[in-house]
């Protein structure tokens, strides 16, 4: 960690449920830290991405900021998922660019992948749209990589870009229309298993496969490659678990206790049937692996959620 000691870092949503994480970690290694909320810098308009570097003076920005949820609020609010995470991403790029920040790091998203077989790599993310249930943030953040290649290659920029798989923890949203699946299972199991419910209806059929990665772990392989990585390629951030979303709600069926049935509400959308990322060159490059295995990074996760619960719900 010696490698953090005494550097001006900048994370943008460093309050978020990574950024907080990945705040803490380069902390503890020695970074003066700055994560400041959009309240004070809307990263949205330039003058004020700008004012904001100017302000900290960062040698190493993080770029975690983002407006995103799951397959409903990917339905309900598509437009502005795309429209305001491709401007900041775009002024963040631009304002590191002007204020000559050493180097930079654009946390992108396994969404970003077509829809294709086997275990995504990363020169396949050109072959094909991402899913139409994610494409509007998906193609966002392919074209955050994209500028930032454009601007290493004009500007000889330190730029890199991180692809991580699906993320749960302690701290996730679990509202309805924001949570992702893991955090969703968890919220419909644990009401199920406290209000003595004996059935549980989720979405879809249950086959997609999906990778999970707890969030700690997720955090942990972000300021790795920080230390580590500064090819412009981007670089998959996984686990190299796969499972169903029928086994996922089992696992965690087992983990809340609950006893009854689980219904598939096939009228529902199933979004990407595989999304699982191949991490090769994660392992190559970064030489780590993820600490938590999935079981017990879900029981850690359920049991904060139920301690924090009514707090839990109301974070959008």
């Amino acid at each position: 960690m010696t490698f953090w000691r005494g550097r001006r870092v900048l994370v943008t949503g460093g309050s978020g449920f990574l950024g907080s994480r990945i705040v803490r970690m380069v902390a503890a290694g020695g970074a003066e830290v700055a994560a400041p909320r959009s309240s004070e810098f809307n990263l949205i308009h330039l003058d004020q991405a700008k004012a904001c570097f100017e302000s900290l003076k960062p040698d190493l920005v993080i770029h975690c900021a983002a407006f995103y949820g799951g397959i409903w609020m990917n339905r309900m609010h598509g437009a502005k998922i795309f429209h305001d995470n491709l401007i900041m991403g775009a002024n963040v790029i631009e304002a590191a660019r002007q204020c000559a920040v050493g180097k930079l790091l654009t946390i992108g998203s396994a969404c970003a992948y077509p829809d294709l077989e086997g275990d995504l790599r990363e020169e396949q993310l050109w072959q094909g749209l991402p899913h139409e249930s994610v494409e509007n943030y998906g193609t966002v953040k392919r074209m955050i990589w994209l500028q930032g290649r454009v601007y290493n290659r004009q500007y000889g920029m330190n730029i890199i870009h991180l692809m991580p798989t699906n993320l749960y923890g302690p701290g996730d949203t679990f509202d309805a229309e924001r949570s992702h699946v893991a955090s969703a299972l968890i919220r419909k199991f644990v009401e199920a298993k406290q209000d003595h419910c004996d059935t549980v209806v989720v979405w879809g059929t249950g086959d997609p496969v999906r990778e999970y990665m707890y969030v700690e772990d997720c955090a942990a392989a972000i300021v790795r490659a920080a230390e580590v990585y500064s090819e412009i390629e981007p670089l998959n951030i996984g686990s190299g678990e796969a499972r169903t979303i029928r086994e996922l709600a089992d696992v965690i069926a087992k983990l809340t206790g609950f006893r009854g049935r689980i219904t598939w509400d096939t009228s529902k959308p199933n979004g990407q049937m595989r999304k699982v990322l191949d991490i090769t060159r994660m392992n190559r490059y970064l030489q780590w692996s993820p600490p938590f295995g999935l079981e017990e990074g879900l029981r850690r996760t359920i049991d904060w959620y139920v301690a924090h619960k009514a707090t839990a719900d109301l974070r959008r």
